[in-house]
């Protein structure tokens, strides 16, 4: 059982950081895909960045190419989303989530993966 657990979320001014951290405090994240993906109030929910088990290539939303980097160690069982140069339009619930299968199949697509966290809010004030 793969059971994902956020942090890092806060408030933090236009132009800031922070690092959101996914634990996954089930069994190991074996051959599984992560994904963070971000949902705003009233809005559908959408994919940010994605990194497979191995830790090489990397995908990002177009909305945060360059500023966010996806990254994971998996001796900590821990995947990184490092977000930079924050917008007011970043604030959302950040969720990360596992996906098994070929890395590239549905990689965008939220239905495609199979656990979830319970999400942290990240607010970005202007």
């Amino acid at each position: 059982q793969v059971q994902l657990v956020e942090s890092g979320g806060g408030l933090v001014q236009a132009g800031g950081s922070l690092r959101l951290s996914c634990a996954n405090s089930g069994r190991t994240f074996g051959t599984y895909a992560t994904g963070w993906f971000r949902q705003a109030p009233g809005k559908e929910r959408e994919f940010v960045a994605a990194i497979p088990w191995s830790g090489g290539n990397t995908v990002y939303a177009d909305s945060v190419k360059g500023r966010f980097t996806i990254s994971r160690d998996n001796a900590k069982n821990t995947v990184y989303l490092q977000m930079n140069s924050l917008k007011p339009e970043d604030t959302a619930v950040y969720y990360c989530a596992a996906k098994s299968g070929l890395y590239y199949r549905g990689i965008r697509d939220p239905m495609r993966y199979d656990y979830w966290g319970q999400g942290t809010q990240v607010t970005v004030s202007s």
